[in-house]
């Protein structure tokens, strides 16, 4: 279950308010065309660090089941 949330393209809507609407649209489409994840895809188009990525794309906090 965790592989397949975290490689869902709906987490692209956490990026939404950090990098706007545009570029996360792109990310999206680029992780689906090439088949990679979304945070293979924001830093190959140098839009996010994969340390921003990790702090702001966090599945548990979109759906209100963090287990910390």
């Amino acid at each position: 279950i965790d592989e397949l949330l975290n490689n869902s393209l709906m987490l692209i809507t956490a990026l939404n308010t950090k990098i706007g609407y545009y570029k996360s649209a792109e990310i999206a489409n680029f992780a689906f065309k090439k088949n990679i994840s979304l945070k293979e895809a924001a830093i190959k188009l140098n839009y996010v660090s994969e340390e921003d990525f990790d702090k702001w794309v966090r599945p548990e906090d979109m759906t209100g089941n963090d287990k910390n």
